[in-house]
């Protein structure tokens, strides 16, 4: 019992250690996410050691215990600690903006030990919202609407998926924020836009804007005001969806299929989107790398036979072959930041920050190794000079993409989830 008492509460203290990692490889952030998901359990882990430790008479599991159960309860506390960022943009009184009605089916507190499951919602896959001229390759959406017999919200969100611009698709890791938000009347419309190499940034912010187009033409069917168009997305996705919303006019930015739609939008919600993208280029340190021309980098990850193998049709879905290009600016934008300063400001949300630009949500965890916190800070203190209401959201201890990783547990995805649909309510 006693070596049982000693490995519990090791393993609690040595899962939460991972939340201090400054991780340099995937692996080390994928294991830095589960242990942010999982800090409750890890500090019960170490209760049920330091309990067995005192039953046992063993001093070092009881004290070992003790600790895990500190440095777990620590991180989950300082993670669901309410922000002021609601009461800076909206008022001290935000609050009653909310119909009572909304506040029903909202997660009650930042985070409970398991999220509350939503009733069903009615998901109409795979439907098309735009066909290249001239060819038949159609882009499509799933569209997540409320369950039957509920009153839809008039609110709807078009959403676009974590890719590094190059691979990953829609429906993958977000069923839990959109069946939540589904609940709550609010209709999502989850995009599956191109990807380099059939596009470049470009034409992804032109799907996306072709999106919003889509969603405000049929608003009247799924029962959506289309003034009430909110555009979100993680990663690559939240960068598209900063710079759609922040040039709904602009012609450099808008093609010329939608050029005279209303592309404007209630609001925008970024999960970890990058925001410079010459910030980015140093940040991910791609001035070391040797394909600073347009060249396909010979380097990343090759086709992985196995896991085409265990993955079947989802390898070529999620365009996992493509993995080596992801990230790569100097391929997405023709060039490094030296040769074409002026592409990496035109594609940069930052540049774009003016007074006119939409209510602004920014979620991101501090210890981001893909989107340089700092930036997103700028980025708020500029919306903010600029008379934008802005919420900026800053987890501690939080990796990029941890939303998507046991959502239905994990401190900061529930917390994430919980100031997101009160952005989300104050836009109806």
């Amino acid at each position: 019992m006693k070596r049982i008492a000693r490995l519990l509460a090791l393993l609690s203290v040595a899962a939460s250690s991972l939340l201090y990692l400054k991780p340099k490889t995937a692996n080390g952030s994928l294991l830095k996410l589960l242990a942010g998901a999982l800090t409750p359990f890890t500090a019960l882990v170490g209760a049920v050691g330091a309990g067995l430790g005192l039953l046992t008479n063993a001093p070092l599991a009881l004290l070992t215990g003790i600790l895990g159960v500190m440095v777990g309860a620590r991180d989950v506390r300082s993670v669901t600690a309410p922000q002021a960022g609601f009461e800076q943009a909206f008022g001290p009184q935000w609050k009653c903006a909310i119909a009572p009605a909304q506040q029903t089916g909202m997660l009650q507190r930042r985070w409970t030990w398991h999220m509350p499951d939503a009733p069903e919602p009615r998901v109409q896959r795979d439907m098309p919202f735009w066909t290249i001229p001239g060819t038949d390759r159609t882009l499509l959406c799933d569209l997540w609407l409320p369950p039957a017999g509920m009153a839809p919200s008039g609110l709807a969100l078009v959403y676009l998926h974590g890719s590094a611009w190059a691979v990953l698709d829609k429906d993958i890791g977000t069923r839990p924020l959109f069946r939540h938000l589904a609940a709550q009347g609010h209709v999502v419309m989850d995009v599956a836009y191109r990807l380099f190499p059939e596009t470049d940034l470009l034409g992804m912010v032109g799907d996306t804007k072709r999106a919003i187009a889509w969603m405000k033409a049929h608003s009247a069917e799924y029962g959506v005001n289309p003034d009430r168009v909110v555009v979100s997305g993680g990663s690559a996705g939240g960068h598209l969806s900063l710079l759609a919303a922040y040039s709904p006019g602009d012609p450099a930015l808008t093609p010329g299929d939608v050029s005279d739609a209303d592309l404007s939008v209630r609001a925008v919600i970024s999960w970890y989107g990058p925001t410079d993208l010459h910030s980015c280029y140093y940040y991910w340190h791609q001035d070391e790398d040797s394909g600073h021309d347009q060249r396909p980098p010979e380097s990343g990850v090759p086709p992985n036979p196995r896991l085409r193998a265990m993955l079947g049709p989802a390898y070529d879905r999620l365009g996992l072959a493509n993995w080596k290009y992801a990230g790569r600016l100097e391929l997405l934008l023709g060039g490094t930041p030296q040769a074409v300063p002026e592409r990496y400001a035109l594609f940069s949300p930052i540049t774009h920050v003016h007074p006119g630009c939409p209510p602004t949500l920014l979620i991101q965890g501090e210890d981001d190794v893909i989107t340089p916190v700092t930036d997103t800070r700028l980025l708020y203190a500029q919306l903010v000079a600029a008379g934008v209401p802005t919420v900026n959201i800053v987890f501690p201890r939080t990796d990029h993409g941890f939303d998507l990783v046991l959502p239905r547990w994990s401190p900061r995805a529930q917390t994430a989830l919980y100031y997101a649909e009160r952005f989300l309510a104050l836009m109806v």
